[in-house]
């Protein structure tokens, strides 16, 4: 599906490398918080959470590529289950109340990462940025990122790391040579 959607080689490595990252991250997470959730599942949406990337117009704000993501999955005829975890995967969640506030050019509904294994992938995909270049990211840098957006923000990330725990960045880091900020 990644091959099929990119525009280019170079959108398709990005992205392709980056979900691959995050599933390597929650595969770690699960190992160690011994998290009761379906793995195939969490591989799945870990693998699929970015593919909305791949349909960003260049006047497009990132924070779309969740809903255009599950839009086109559901075109494929995937379940809803799937679907989810491009849509609730942003941040750590973006309430309607955001999209509101925030001026966000997505509809207004609760974009949260509801299951175990949608909180699981949203947790793993905030440790890899796809930023130029890619990048690993410790979690204070995440905490301080984040808080920009609401004061709820660095307590609901807060509460991912006492569900699952931090994951081993040394290792991913040898593997992808990506530095850490």
């Amino acid at each position: 599906m990644h091959r099929q959607a990119a525009p280019t080689r170079e959108a398709f490595d990005l992205v392709w490398t980056h979900c691959r990252i995050v599933w390597s991250v929650a595969s770690q997470l699960i190992t160690a918080s011994e998290a009761g959730v379906d793995t195939d599942l969490v591989r799945a949406g870990c693998l699929l959470h970015d593919i909305g990337v791949y349909r960003l117009a260049p006047s497009d704000a990132y924070v779309r590529h969740g809903v255009l993501g599950a839009e086109l999955l559901a075109e494929l005829g995937l379940p809803e289950v799937l679907c989810r975890f491009c849509s609730h995967h942003t941040g750590v969640g973006i309430t309607a109340a955001d999209v509101t506030q925030q001026g966000l050019p997505m509809p207004v509904a609760d974009y949260l990462a509801e299951t175990p294994e949608e909180r699981i992938v949203m947790y793993a995909d905030k440790f890899h940025s796809k930023s130029t270049p890619p990048s690993f990211v410790t979690s204070d840098t995440f905490v301080t990122s984040v808080a920009r957006f609401g004061p709820d923000k660095p307590a609901r990330f807060s509460a991912l790391a006492s569900e699952f725990g931090q994951p081993n960045l040394t290792p991913l880091v040898r593997e992808f040579g990506h530095s850490v900020r």
